[in-house]
């Protein structure tokens, strides 16, 4: 008897926890951003000719533009290749526009809807967009840099090395125009996916890829239930690659206490890059993880490198 009346009071509280939750009120939702005054944002402009939803992009400029056609920073959000927003490089590129550059943050398709290569096409296919409309943004189409943290780091250095190669530039248009980039900022990408593998199987690498249950963001993006069993697949994903001197110049920022990606791969693409020839620098950002509070010395290395690449005449 007294386990019946234990069972039915559990019971009753479960029901009463439920009823809460349904009828909780929705968490409030983030407030709308609102551009400093001097700047306007542009918001969803379809950079391809399909009509898909995620082919959006917002720009964010000064309201007083140069007479001069300006230099592009473009932020390409992370998300382990399924999830995130453009809405997120907002604040990331307010200081640059506050520089002289013109801000863009993109969307791109999630690996859900589409495996690789579908997000670096659509990467590219934006930034042949971009070039397309330069006169109609009174932005300069020969100094077109890319920022992008995690997934976006991956993307971004995907678009670094991978100029020219036809299979990546899809058919979202504008294909008179060149995809190429003329500077390359990585935060925390994922750049060799094999490297991953044997620090996996060797027991070096972060707990998040030491399961090797086919549950990483790598299988995701791959479409595949287990990425290490298809190593040629990982190779065509993997920026290290493609590695070849005529690559844009790239700046790698990995912090030390990374608990998802290791910084490892930071250092194996920029070796992996200088070996061929390119122009690339490796900043280990000592007490960063998987991202990382504000940063003068962080922000001063990109401030001076994208300068030097991007407003220089040329």
């Amino acid at each position: 008897m007294i386990k019946l009346i234990m069972v039915l009071a559990i019971l009753g509280l479960a029901a009463a926890l439920s009823a809460q939750e349904e009828t909780a009120p929705n968490p409030a939702p983030k407030p709308e951003y609102k551009a400093p005054t001097d700047m306007e944002l542009i918001k969803e402009i379809a950079y391809s000719k399909d009509g898909n939803k995620a082919h959006k992009l917002d720009i964010l400029r000064l309201k007083k533009a140069s007479k001069e056609p300006t230099p592009v920073i473009v932020w390409i959000h992370g998300g382990g290749f399924v999830s995130g927003s453009r809405t997120d490089g907002y604040k990331r590129l307010e200081r640059f526009v506050k520089q002289g550059y013109l801000g863009v943050t993109i969307d791109y398709r999630s690996a859900w809807e589409k495996p690789f290569p579908a997000q670096l096409q659509d990467c590219k296919c934006a930034i042949r967009f971009l070039r397309a409309h330069a006169k109609q943004y009174n932005l300069d189409a020969k100094h077109i840099g890319v920022w992008g943290g995690s997934a976006g780091g991956n993307l971004v250095s995907m678009l670094g090395v991978t100029g020219g190669i036809k299979e990546f530039e899809g058919d979202g248009g504008w294909e008179k125009e060149s995809s190429r980039v003329q500077a390359v900022v990585d935060y925390y990408g994922m750049t060799d996916f094999l490297a991953i593998y044997a620090m996996a199987k060797a027991g070096t690498s972060t707990e998040r890829f030491k399961p090797l249950d086919g549950n990483e963001s790598i299988s995701h993006l791959l479409g595949v239930k287990k990425y290490f069993e298809h190593s040629d697949l990982c190779r065509k994903a993997s920026p290290t690659t493609y590695a070849s001197k005529d690559d844009a110049p790239f700046y790698i920022f990995h912090g030390d206490l990374d608990p998802l990606t290791p910084h490892q791969q930071g250092e194996l693409l920029n070796e992996t890059l200088r070996k061929a020839g390119v122009e690339s620098d490796f900043y280990l950002v000592k007490g960063g993880k998987h991202g990382w509070p504000n940063r003068p010395d962080v922000d001063d290395k990109m401030d001076a490198f994208f300068a030097k690449h991007l407003k220089a005449k040329g």
